[in-house]
Formats: structure tokens, sequence, C-alpha cells
């Protein structure tokens, strides 16, 4: 029964990527027939953004009232329902409207379903459980590239990836009996009180993990959703392909977490964490070299395998450094500041974009870099005081 609902989380991360990538991808061909500006995007993006925090503030208490299961199960539904709104929206507005359910599904699911992970399993699972994240993430361009290049509109794209997440939604439906099956020692493992905010903030380290998370979602959703623009704009690259190769920087997600998977049994989540921002560095520089469109999608691939490791070890070292009575409530606070960095850097960046010049944009990753590689060697420090 454990390795039957270990499937079921695995494809549950699936559905959690699935659309992260679609409006970066689509963008280019969406904003005109909007006739609103290409920075318009930062917009319904930081709408998401704003559901996603409120909902991560709230995971604690949604989550010890209804269970990981459930919350997991309405969720994906929710999803499933903004996305297939969107693709009836005929109005900028309507997008805005349907962000807002989009934005609350994502962040109950991604608190609930990663304190489980952290709790219950290896780190290497916490990578293979990203790395699935990371195969929806790239299907969802592959899916939206396939729309647009056989004519079938942005619209067929949303409404397809709608239909399979309300099909993951029936699979985790049916699976909720064993979600109440877990073992008794996993259950003592769970947190025993709730935490407020000021509590949390009071804990050595917090706000540095806070920080980082802030900075490794926004470089994450800055290359993702201007990915296509900076280069289509900068890069002259044709909008069809764009949005094909923007998917290389999820893929580059996706293979790194499988292969981190197999380090973690090596290294441990510090030495991991670490490791990626060296991979993320090399993926900016390439980035900001004058060699080409060539090597501007090998920087995109470079970030994606220089992400791939971050973000779960980060989590999975969670109860390690706060303890495991603090993890869903110091998870949850975590995913809310990710998220805060995902609704106000990408935005940010599309005014610059507008402003001054798309080809910022390896600058601006470089900037978030560094602060958070400084947040995360102060974390260590503190911890080691």
């Amino acid at each position: 029964m454990t390795q039957l609902l270990l499937a079921v989380i695995y494809l549950a991360f699936i559905s959690l990527g699935l659309p992260d990538a679609l409006l970066g991808s689509a963008w280019p061909v969406m904003y005109p027939q909007f006739d609103v500006p290409i920075s318009y995007a930062g917009i319904v993006s930081m709408i998401v953004s704003a559901g996603t925090i409120v909902s991560s503030l709230a995971s604690d208490r949604l989550t010890r009232r209804l269970g990981a299961g459930l919350v997991t199960v309405l969720s994906v539904a929710a999803t499933a329902l903004a996305l297939f709104s969107f693709s009836l929206s005929h109005r900028f507005w309507m997008l805005c409207l349907w962000a807002v359910p989009y934005g609350l599904g994502a962040g109950s699911i991604d608190a609930a379903l990663n304190n489980y992970a952290a709790l219950h399993y290896e780190s290497r699972h916490m990578s293979w459980l990203h790395c699935c994240w990371g195969i929806g993430a790239t299907l969802g361009p592959y899916i939206m590239g396939y729309a647009l290049t056989g004519g079938l509109g942005w619209n067929s794209g949303y409404r397809i990836i709608s239909i399979l997440q309300l099909a993951l939604t029936v699979v985790v439906a049916v699976s909720l009996p064993l979600w109440k099956r877990r073992p008794r020692e996993a259950e003592e493992q769970g947190q025993t009180r709730e935490l407020s905010l000021g509590q949390i903030l009071r804990i050595p380290g917090a706000p540095q993990i806070m920080l980082c998370f802030f900075c490794y979602c926004a470089i994450e959703q800055t290359a993702g959703l201007w990915a296509s623009s900076y280069l289509t704009l900068h890069r002259g690259v044709d909008p069809q392909a764009a949005a094909g190769y923007a998917s290389m920087f999820f893929l580059g997600i996706t293979l790194g977490r499988g292969v981190s998977g197999f380090v973690t049994m090596k290294l441990n989540d510090n030495q991991m964490i670490l490791l990626g921002c060296g991979i993320l560095a090399a993926g900016v520089a390439a980035m900001a070299l004058p060699l080409g469109s060539a090597a501007a999608l090998l920087g995109f691939i470079l970030i994606g395998l220089g992400c791939a490791p971050v973000y779960p070890c980060i989590i999975h070292s969670t109860p390690a450094h706060f303890g495991a009575e603090n993890s869903q409530a110091m998870i949850g606070v975590q995913m809310a500041s990710a998220y805060v960095g995902t609704c106000l850097m990408p935005p940010l960046f599309g005014l610059i974009a507008r402003n001054i010049s798309v080809a910022l944009l390896p600058w601006y990753l470089l900037a978030l870099l560094a602060l958070m590689s400084a947040m995360y060697r102060l974390l260590l420090k503190k911890q080691a005081a």
C-alpha cells in the first residue's frame, strides 16, 4: 500500500507541473489577441502567486483538518476548473478572474505534498517527486507548442491540460483510503501545534530560508515565464519554435532531478544545494555571452539543471533544520515566501523588458542567484553556531 500511495504522489507532482509553463510558452501568441502589452503576463502571474501565498499560509490549518489526501484532491480539481476556464476566456479580465482559483489550488497542494514527502520519504524520493513535477512542466509547453503549430490555438492547449488535470483528480480521489493508512511512527512525526507567523520568524534561520525560497522561485519563474519572449524578441527566434525551445529549461530541471535522486545517495542536502547554485551560475553566464541563440538555449538548459537539486533538497532538509514538529508550518511559510518571489519578480522583469530591454534577463537572474547563495550560506552558519 505504501508503494501504491507513493505512485499516486508521483502522479500528483506531475499534475503540479503541467500548467506551470503554459502562460510563458503561449504568451507571445496570446497578448496580441487580448490587445494588451507584453508585460501583462506579469499581472496574470502575480494574481496566481497571490492566491498561492494565501493558500500556503493556510495550508497548515487545512491539512490538519482535512488531511493531505483530501487537500490534494480539492486542489487539483480547482486547477482543472481554472485551466478549462482559461481556454474559454476571450477578455484579459477573464484570465485574471480564473487565475484566482488556480493560485489557491496550487499553494495548498504544494505545501501539503512537500511536507508529507519530507517527513515520510528519503531525499532521493523528494528529488524524483520533483522530477515528476518537471515532467509535467516539460509536457505543458510541448502540448501548447503542438496546439499552436497544429493550428488549434492556445485555447486548445489549455483545454487539453485541463482534461489531464481532471483525470489526475479522479486518480487521487480513488486513492484517498491509502492516505489514512500511514505508519504510526510517521503520524508521530507530524506537527503537534500550530505556529503563528511571528513564532515562525523567531526560529533561528527562518528568515534566511524564506529569502532563499523567495529568490529561488523568482529565478525559476522568471526564467520560465520570459524564456520564449527572450528568445523571440532578443535572439530572433520564431514564436512557435521559441515555445518549444523554452521547454528546454524545464527539461533541464526534469533530467537534473532524475539524476539528483541518485547523487543524493552520495552527497547530503546542503552539498546538493551548493552544487546547484554553481551550475545555475554557469547557465546565466552562457545566456549573457554574445554567442547567439544556441548559447542562450544551452544557458536555459544549464539554469534548469542548476535549479534541479535546490528546491527539493531545501524542502527535504526542513525537518532536519527546524524540527519535524515545525515542518508543516515552516514549509507553509517557505511556500508563501516562494510565491511572493513569483508574484513580484517576474512582473518586475516585465516592466524592465518593456521599458529598457528583455536582453537584461541574464543579469536579473544573476542578482537573484547571488542573494540566494548568500542567504543559504548564512543559514548554514546559524545552524552550525
